[in-house]
């Protein structure tokens, strides 16, 4: 492996099919089951004061809104200009496709014995939290991992006795018959990253603390753009001996972006925002570009998956722009444990996958380590099976979403009319509602179901709380003799609580005041609102083609 030839190989670039672009036309898009959240057009959160000093609160872009390149290569301005992006870009702008889930074409990256890229399965890693000088437990660490699914494990290497451990570390386990590669987390400590590039698989560095990261961020004030560039030239002296080691010995690198650990340089010019994390992992990456090294992937990682998710996206558009085909390393950032940990790590992860997006995942939870191979799995599974079935919905022109910063969706409360015969303008929230599925035998019990519903009691009597679900859902509706359940249904709707119930139901058994519930695609023709209904609800899919 390590006599082996680092140029590239040849890129094999298979895309879905694609709509045919209107000519002129911009197309702002989003994975189709990629967000729920709305997105508004609106220049990047970066803008470039060319000449005046920065501070933390300046945010700096160039001229056209592209991520500026550093000088060691055409800035990426530079390229825009002579090659029109839109003949770079795919349909989807950062994805293949906006509606349907297609894999990103990737090169492939060897790290040890396991292919990282589009054409080969996604790769499921953990990370060890044991202490990495002892060896023997983070030995036993590793093997248990291993046969729970792990294809590659991490390890964190702080210092010189952690980096003479892990050789240890990697002859142990080759003694007991694991080759399974493994990672060096380093942070701060260059030539601790060259000494366990020596015996190591791949090495992952941090833009944010490599080469700058214990600068402080008041020593740093930048009264040109030059000045900014020219610590580019330090970075590159410290980064460059890594670089060429990892090529000569045919390792593989992780040039690991973390919101969280900006570095001073990089939060004094764009702030803490996904422009500034991709920026910051192209400035590395041009270096490895300068020495012809390609063996490395990126990864944009947060704690939390909305920004977790930008920044990928972000990066994945820009790689589009100029034809970068390197593999992605997805992860939420310390997601926590429990359900949580995994409703984290589902949204962000998740959404990228179904976007085409990644090549290896990992989970992040606060737990023992092999305990993040059951999650991770089911993850893979979902976005190998997606790609596989291009799963998505009919094709559509996106004509009012931007990808590069999300907001809620503008929506009108429901509001109180002349004749309403109860108070309708709290069965929604302004902050996100909160709907309680129950049922007749739960509205029965009366006084424990208040109190599951976040109610206050006086006199046995509910009161509503700010705790209070908003709505609740019946899919079967109280028998009109069940006296207890009826009861509970008019004390809710007295405190301003919604009834939902679907229109079918609420025809066979009526219910005063109700909203009745019927699917977009139903929701054609002269409907009849059921017997003591008084408003509507609509159900959306996601499948709907924009007549329904």
């Amino acid at each position: 492996r390590h006599g082996e030839d680092s140029t590239p190989p040849s890129r094999r670039r298979v895309r879905g099919p694609r709509r045919p672009r209107a000519p002129g036309k911009e197309l702002l898009t989003m994975a189709a089951i990629g967000s729920a959240l709305h997105a508004s057009t609106l220049r990047g959160a970066s803008a470039q004061l060319k000449g005046k000093k920065t501070t933390r609160a300046v945010k700096a872009r160039s001229r056209d809104g592209s991520i500026r390149a550093a000088s060691s290569e055409p800035k990426i301005q530079d390229v825009v200009v002579a090659i029109d992006p839109k003949s770079l870009l795919p349909q989807g702008l950062y994805c293949e496709s906006n509606y349907q889930t297609f894999r990103r074409p990737t090169r492939t990256v060897t790290v040890g014995d396991i292919k990282l890229g589009s054409e080969h399965p996604i790769v499921r890693q953990t990370m060890t939290t044991s202490d990495t000088r002892d060896v023997a437990a983070t030995v036993a660490e590793v093997i248990k991992c291993a046969d729970a699914g792990a294809e590659m494990v991490r390890i964190t290497v702080q210092g010189m006795q952690e980096a003479k451990a892990c050789v240890e570390i990697k002859k142990t386990l080759l003694e007991k018959g694991y080759t399974t590669p493994l990672i060096a987390d380093i942070h701060f400590a260059p030539k601790v990253a060259m000494t366990v590039a020596e015996c190591f698989d791949k090495i992952r560095v941090n833009p944010g603390n490599f080469a700058d990261g214990r600068k402080k961020f008041e020593d740093i004030l930048y009264e040109t753009d030059e000045e900014y560039e020219a610590e580019i030239l330090e970075i590159e002296k410290v980064f460059t001996p890594l670089v060429l080691k990892c090529k000569e010995r045919g390792v593989a690198m992780r040039i690991g972006v973390n919101h969280g650990s900006l570095s001073a340089r990089t939060l004094s010019r764009f702030g803490d925002t996904p422009a500034g994390m991709v920026e910051s992992a192209f400035e590395f990456a041009r270096i490895c570009r300068k020495h012809d090294y390609h063996n490395f992937v990126f990864s944009m990682k947060a704690s939390n998956p909305l920004v977790m998710v930008q920044a990928y996206r972000l990066l994945a558009h820009e790689m589009y722009k100029i034809d970068w085909d390197y593999p992605l390393h997805l992860g939420v950032t310390e997601a926590g444990e429990g359900e949580d940990g995994r409703m984290k790590s589902a949204i962000g992860i998740g959404a990228l996958l179904l976007d085409g997006l990644g090549d290896t995942i990992r989970v992040s939870l606060t737990e023992a380590s092999h305990l993040e191979m059951e999650p991770c799995t089911r993850l893979r599974d979902l976005g190998m099976k997606a790609c596989a079935e291009n799963v998505g919905v009919e094709a559509f022109e996106e004509q009012g979403r931007d990808f590069k910063s999300f907001e809620r969706r503008p929506c009108d409360l429901p509001s109180q009319k002349a004749d309403d015969p109860i108070d309708m303008r709290n069965i929604l929230h302004r902050d996100g509602s909160v709907l309680s599925a129950v049922t007749p035998a739960a509205l029965a019990t009366e006084d424990p179901f208040y109190r599951e519903l976040g109610t206050k009691l006086a006199v046995g009597m509910p009161l509503r709380d700010i705790a209070t679900s908003d709505s609740i859902f019946l899919r079967e509706i109280p028998a009109p003799t069940d006296e207890k359940a009826n009861r509970s249904l008019r004390r809710l709707q007295e405190i301003g609580c919604g009834v939902v119930a679907p229109i079918a139901a609420l025809a066979a058994t009526p219910v005063p005041n109700a909203v009745a519930l019927v699917d977009a695609k139903a929701a054609v023709g002269d409907l009849v609102m059921p017997k003591g209904a008084v408003r509507w609800a609509v159900r959306f899919d996601g499948t709907e083609m924009s007549a329904e």
